[in-house]
């Protein structure tokens, strides 16, 4: 068997309702929650993770309201439009404060097909201040020109907010939801939880750093704009992304057993 494969995988049975590659998008769009509360980056049944279905109905999965990350499965992944509606029968409903988030970016970014949005500690303690994500850092370096920032303007529920979410994306692949946490967005799932791992770990370092006290050492624009763009370089065709991604789906597994 090919080791890439989680084990888990071959012990489920897709709905004959279900197209292949919707399944295959749905199992690792489980694997993502999953993993998201394997590193402990969730915030219990609350938060999204969403994935854009392929086709012209701006259609996408969310996680059913009420299920903790571990309890997610292929199989009771919601299938929305872009105004929250389920579009297939389901026990579950939906936390509609993701809609506002998640289907404005889905609605208007052809090329972000997975939305995470999480406010670790981490994430939310740079997303209070006022100078944001640094770039002195390895990973925050990586960041550069990458982010966007939004003023806080309380729980995200109403469609109003949408436009000026957008505004303050542009066309970047972070949003840091000022007070709040962030969101980032890539072409798939894979390129979005190694955007979302590099996205902690520069606000893990950073918050760390700012605790020693003393002065950081600087790095002049050019350096982290050059390490933006081999990150991007990285990811873009090498497969980079998918590697590190089944690699933590089987580390994963190793530890925790089969997902389902």
């Amino acid at each position: 068997m090919n080791s890439a494969v989680p084990v888990s995988d071959t012990a489920i049975t897709r709905p004959e309702h279900i197209s292949e590659e919707e399944w295959a998008l749905r199992i690792k769009l489980a694997h993502c929650y999953h993993l998201v509360d394997f590193f402990g980056w969730t915030e219990t049944i609350f938060n999204h993770i969403s994935a854009r279905l392929p086709g012209p109905a701006n259609q996408y999965l969310v996680n059913p309201f009420g299920l903790n990350y571990t309890e997610v499965t292929p199989a009771n992944l919601l299938k929305v439009d872009l105004e929250g509606n389920k579009v297939e029968p389901s026990p579950y409903d939906a936390n509609p404060a993701g809609f506002a988030l998640h289907s404005a970016i889905h609605g208007a970014r052809e090329d972000i097909h997975c939305v995470v949005h999480t406010h670790t500690n981490a994430v939310s303690a740079i997303a209070m201040k006022k100078a944001g994500f640094s770039h002195n850092n390895f990973y925050g370096a990586q960041l550069y020109g990458r982010i966007g920032y939004h003023a806080f303007e309380g729980i995200t529920l109403f469609a109003e907010e949408k436009g000026r979410m957008l505004e303050s994306l542009g066309d970047k692949h972070i949003l840091v939801l000022r007070n709040h946490g962030i969101a980032v967005g890539e072409a798939d799932i894979e390129r979005t939880f190694f955007l979302l791992w590099t996205v902690q770990r520069a606000a893990e370092i950073q918050v760390t750093s700012g605790t020693l006290g003393g002065d950081d050492v600087e790095l002049q624009e050019e350096i982290s704009q050059k390490c933006a763009d081999l990150t991007q370089m990285l990811i873009k065709d090498s497969g980079f992304a998918v590697k590190f991604f089944t690699a933590m789906v089987r580390k994963m597994h190793a530890e925790r057993g089969p997902s389902w």
